[in-house]
């Protein structure tokens, strides 16, 4: 087997769904879930005059800014065929941590180095899942639980401190009309998007989740490759956290729990299998606006947030459903007899 196989593993699956002449399924659904979130921004004037204007649209991408950067690295993570479940409580660490060192002031230098702590906590995750061969459900989960307790010991049970004020500045300011955090969106995708589908660590993750054992045979060194999609996750997890911070002006021990959910939904409405070695992040980041945009119009309706939850539920339920090989097939181009 040649070492350029890693590349044929990692894009079989895109192949396939291309023989059929028509577009990939990967653009296909990205289409499909902006333009849903179009129709809904659209629709939801029809629930509050106040939906669907210019500014609500600034709210939504705003707001979708968090669910983004997140879910880029739990994307990563299930591309390998991994899930991380850790991530609500190293937004937590991250948050409380940058409130507690750098809170209030201008030692922005100091963020760097929590990122850097974060990392290792998805080093430790890669660490349990490649090395001691513990489950990703089971290794990440019982991460959250030692990362919880260690913040509760950490703050006795309530954060002190302020938003750095380089977090604040990202969150709360605009730029012709703008918010800057916007712009920090919208290079982070194209980054995002660079990383994943255009280098050869991207191409080294989509092999791993297609087939590792091709792969390993085809010279990726699987272990190290997992452990860095999970330290990627925990970074992006704890820059959310400092996210949050700026946005809120503090930080909570529960200030991550909302986000699991979303984080995974986010990934397979992008059209991602759940078993690795297809995804997107255009795609990822459609899913994000859409779910975003969904929680935007539940609150104007008054719902309240368990509503959302069953109502994510069920979203990744028929994403499982509609976005199946069968029914993409009917969406390309018959064969030439």
């Amino acid at each position: 087997m040649s070492v350029s196989e890693p590349k044929g593993a990692a894009f079989q699956a895109s192949a396939d769904l291309r023989r059929g002449g028509g577009i990939s399924r990967e653009t296909t659904n990205a289409i499909i879930v902006f333009g849903l979130s179009i129709l809904l921004i659209l629709g939801s004037r029809f629930v509050s005059p106040a939906l669907g204007s210019w500014s609500q649209v600034l709210t939504v991408l705003m707001l979708a800014s968090f669910l983004i950067v997140l879910s880029f690295g739990q994307g990563l993570v299930i591309l390998v065929g991994g899930l991380d479940l850790s991530i609500p409580a190293v937004i937590t660490l991250g948050g409380v941590l940058a409130t507690g060192w750098a809170g209030g002031g201008g030692d922005w230098y100091v963020l760097p180095a929590i990122l850097a702590i974060c990392g290792l906590v998805g080093a430790f995750n890669g660490f349990g899942v490649t090395v001691l061969k513990i489950p990703p459900f089971i290794m990440t989960m019982a991460t959250s639980i030692i990362l919880a307790s260690a913040a509760l010991g950490y703050t006795s049970g309530t954060p002190r401190g302020a938003s750095p004020a380089a977090m604040t500045a990202l969150m709360k300011t605009t730029w012709v009309g703008i918010p800057v955090v916007v712009y920090f969106v919208l290079l982070f995708v194209l980054a995002g998007w660079l990383l994943q589908s255009r280098t050869v660590f991207g191409r080294k993750l989509y092999a791993i989740g297609a087939n590792d054992q091709a792969a390993r045979v085809a010279g990726v060194a699987i272990g190290p490759v997992t452990t860095q999609a999970y330290v990627v996750s925990a970074i992006c997890a704890g820059f959310v956290g400092m996210m949050l911070v700026g946005y809120a002006n503090g930080a909570t021990l529960r200030m991550g729990d909302n986000y699991l959910l979303p984080s995974i939904a986010a990934v397979v409405i992008g059209g991602s299998s759940i078993l690795g070695g297809r995804g997107s992040f255009i795609g990822t980041v459609g899913g994000a606006v859409l779910l975003t945009t969904l929680g935007t119009v539940i609150a104007a309706i008054g719902l309240e947030q368990g509503w959302r939850t069953v109502i994510e539920g069920g979203i990744i339920v028929a994403a499982l459903f509609f976005m199946r090989e069968e029914f993409f097939a009917r969406l390309r181009r018959p064969k030439r007899s």
